[in-house]
């Protein structure tokens, strides 16, 4: 698959600016590098929706807060044939539940609700719920965030109730809901918990909640295409559903707008969502700049937090074949995996009757892909992580980080200069009072001499690789071999050296 790429020198590919962008890091071809995959991407998602008989399918793929690509394959209509394009305007389903969590979280910013209240002091038909045992904690906004109410598992029937009324989603809970445990003890994935969060955004804010997200959200992102009634949506450009069934597509009915939308009922274009995804790859990586968007970047980071842990897959297999495994949490509204090589992927999932989706970012890299199809949960969760990890082996991106901070820069210096024979460092006031307790220097110089003399003569030092702004590591450079050298530093209000580790490694 790598050598394909050899053969894309010219490409032509769309890009479309989005409103937030992250800092700027080195590394200036990686754009060019990704603009580059779209042929083979594309290649990807035909087959894929060939196979899986989707009608049309659309995809993006969004870098440091560009879309830097997309198109579509395919009809959003097939009895019109009006084509797929990033214009068109899917149904998302679960995609949805984000927004409901972005939402939740304006709220709480402007103190007007906290996650730890119970839901049944904004929606008073839950305060005589019968729970399963007498010492259940009441369901908090935070339980429904992170699917931890304690509702089962109500994958396919949630669905069918998308278009229920409020007062139906009310009496549910009056009437008494069953439960499959206890709050705050397991992950079950609950429509009916975004549902009532959906209920709650309405009671905080005193707005209906399609107005709400309508203004509070999809104006300040500029997201023009994103409705929640599909009969706002143009003709032309709303994708409508469809099954395969006895080698045929069946259409599927749009269901209106209504409580259960809060869970599932978006619909959206790839290029609207672009936005929305640019808003949340540049709350990474933390920093000093100006807010811009709609939530704080630090309130979007808790967003993407893995606060409910769901799964341990030791026999994760991506689509290059080799095995790593993954971890998964949910978030809130949102998707949490990290793979064996710690690589971090959040984003959602999709689908109902007549539709399939899903977004997955890596916030370390800056990248982010999408995909929406028209087929009963037709779905592209673990292939979107395939295009990424594809992308990513082709490209040669690397993680983004912020720079190194001035002491740890300082301390490096200052490090290097005492080595390798530590000489009059007891005196030199750069190391913490455990240092030389731990490490005798009579011991620090014996080690210290084996690394040094298997590298020779000493030609230079590298820039320092922070892991963060007070640990990193720094090369050496050795006529033979170079030298490793990793260090941490302590809270201190001047961080003092605390630990110190090195290691050969051969030239580069």
């Amino acid at each position: 698959m790598r050598n394909m790429f050899l053969l894309f020198i010219t490409i032509t590919a769309f890009a479309r600016q989005a409103s937030y962008l992250p800092p700027v890091f080195p590394d200036s071809a990686r754009a060019e590098r990704v603009k580059a995959t779209q042929p083979f991407v594309e290649k990807m998602f035909r087959d894929y929706m060939e196979k899986q008989h989707m009608p049309g399918l659309a995809y993006g793929v969004v870098l440091d807060g560009k879309l830097l690509y997309a198109g579509g394959l395919g009809y959003a209509n097939l009895e019109k044939k009006y084509a797929a394009d990033a214009t068109s305007m899917f149904r998302i389903a679960s995609m949805s539940k984000s927004f409901t969590a972005l939402a939740i979280l304006q709220l709480r910013d402007a103190g007007k609700l906290d996650l730890d209240d119970p839901a049944s002091k904004y929606i008073p038909e839950m305060k005589k719920i019968k729970y399963l045992t007498g010492d259940a904690p009441l369901i908090t906004i935070r339980h429904l965030l992170t699917h931890g109410a304690g509702f089962p598992e109500d994958n396919p029937w949630g669905d069918r109730q998308l278009a229920d009324t409020d007062a139906e989603l009310r009496k549910l809970m009056a009437d008494g809901p069953s439960f499959s445990n206890v709050p705050g003890v397991e992950y079950e994935y609950s429509n009916v918990g975004f549902a009532l969060l959906g209920q709650i955004v309405q009671v905080v804010s005193g707005m209906k909640y399609d107005e709400y997200t309508k203004e509070r959200i999809f104006k300040p992102l500029g997201m023009t295409s994103t409705v929640w009634e599909y009969t706002k949506a143009p003709e032309q450009k709303l994708a409508l559903g469809y099954n395969w069934v006895h080698e045929a597509y069946e259409n599927i009915p749009l269901l209106h707008h209504g409580s259960y939308g809060a869970m599932g009922g978006l619909i959206t274009s790839v290029e609207d969502l672009a936005k929305y995804v640019a808003m949340h790859l540049a709350a990474w990586p933390p920093r000093s700049d100006a807010e811009t968007g709609p939530l704080k970047r630090s309130s979007l980071r808790e967003m993407h937090h893995p606060w409910r842990f769901n799964r341990l897959n030791t026999r994760f297999r991506y689509p290059s074949g080799r095995e790593c495994a993954t971890a998964s949490a949910y978030c809130y509204g949102l998707s949490w995996t990290q793979d064996c090589e710690g690589r971090v992927m959040v984003g959602h999932s999709g689908g109902l009757p007549g539709f399939g989706s899903n977004w997955t970012m890596m916030p370390q890299y800056g990248l982010a892909v999408m995909s929406f199809d028209n087929k009963t949960y037709g779905g592209t969760a673990a292939f979107n992580v395939g295009v990424l990890d594809t992308i990513l082996a082709a490209t040669g991106l690397r993680q983004m980080k912020l720079p190194a901070s001035s002491i740890l820069k300082q301390r490096q210096e200052e490090l290097a200069k005492l080595l390798p024979d530590w000489k009059d460092a007891e005196k030199s006031g750069l190391f913490a009072e455990n240092f030389f307790i731990d490490n005798l220097i009579e011991d620090l110089r014996s080690s210290t001499k084996i690394p040094f003399d298997k590298a020779g003569r000493i030609l230079g030092m590298k820039e320092i690789v922070p892991e963060n702004q007070l640990r990193g590591a720094f090369i050496l450079e050795g006529e033979k071999m170079n030298v490793s050298i990793f260090f941490t530093l302590t809270p201190e209000p001047k961080p003092l050296i605390q630990m110190v580790r090195m290691r050969n490694v051969e030239k580069q």
